[in-house]
Parts: C-alpha cells; structure tokens; sequence
C-alpha cells in the first residue's frame, strides 16, 4: 500500500508541475506583445534566420508572436518533464534508496514517458485533422488539448472529433477530457 501512494504522490506531483508551468506559460503569453515592443528578449527564444544577402543582420520581427504559443507551450511541458525525470532518476539513483524507491521511481519515469508519446500522437492526430496546431496536456486523469483556430472558438463537430482521438489514443472518458480553442 505505502508503494503505491508514494508512486502516486510522485505523479501527482509531476502533474502539478506540468500544470503550473502551463499556467505560467499563460500568463506570461498574454503579455509578451508587451516586452517586444520594449525590445527586450524572452528567455528560450529563438529565431530560424535565412540571410540570404549574408550581411549579418538578423530580422527578428517574426520572433515570439501569438502563433509561437504551442512552441512554447510545448518547451514548458518538455522543461517541467525533465526536471520531474531528473528528479525521479536522482531518487533511484541514490546510494541508501531501497529497492522499493528505485521502483517507484522508474515506474514514475514509465509514466512520464507515456504521458510525452501519447501527447505527441494525440497531437499529430488532431493537426492531421486540419487543425492548424495543437498542444495537449496529460495529467494523472485527464487531458487538457489546445487547438488553433482562426476564429478562437470550435464548433461542436470539432469538439467531438478531438475528443474521440484522445479518448481512443488514452482510454479516458469524455469527462476526463478539456478542449480548448485559441487564435
């Protein structure tokens, strides 16, 4: 019994940190037009540059723009993964750790990476679809899915469309399913 809430309390922590940095990623995307106007640079941007005239100037108009938030919000998710594994692997990895430790903290890593391969297929999926992008959110018990939209809301057929791929692709239940739509 003490094996599985402590595998359980792992994933719920993970979870909670995977929420939380969607949240801030949120927050902090409402007000990035605001910090390119001042001309400052947001950490973890990057620009493709293709100079053809090789003068060396960069042209960073197209840097962070509204579109750029599944970008983000994928980074976010990957970052706060990694930290959940790295910490996981440290527990496993740790000279007085029992066995018991060391299995929980793998079956952890399983999940994790579960939760990243079904993300990815949920999300292929659903822009195969014709959904110009998608981002989605595993959680211990549910699914959180963003789609892009031009209009920022979904018709009824669209809902029932994504939620049919992440009820196939995860085996949760419509209620365990948030879809949301942005422009």
């Amino acid at each position: 019994m003490g094996a599985k809430w402590k595998r359980n309390a792992a994933v719920a922590a993970m979870a909670v940190l995977v929420c939380t940095a969607v949240a801030l990623n949120w927050k902090y995307t409402d007000t990035e037009g605001d910090t390119e106007a001042a001309g400052t640079k947001i950490l973890g941007e990057a620009t493709l540059v293709s100079n053809q005239e090789g003068d060396g100037v960069v042209d960073e108009t197209g840097v962070y723009t509204g579109s750029d938030y599944f970008a983000s919000a994928r980074l976010t998710r990957q970052q706060a993964r990694d930290n959940a594994i790295a910490l996981l692997q440290e527990a496993a990895e740790q000279e007085n750790a029992d066995a018991s430790v060391a299995n929980e903290a793998s079956e952890g890593i399983q999940v994790l990476a579960a939760y990243t391969l079904q993300e990815a297929q949920i999300e292929n999926l659903v822009t195969a679809k014709g959904y110009a992008d998608c981002v989605a959110f595993m959680g211990d018990e549910s699914l959180s899915v963003v789609v892009s939209t031009e209009s920022g809301e979904l018709a009824a057929e669209d809902v029932a469309k994504i939620t049919d791929i992440a009820m196939t692709e995860t085996g949760l239940e419509a209620a365990d399913i948030r879809i949301m739509a942005t422009n």
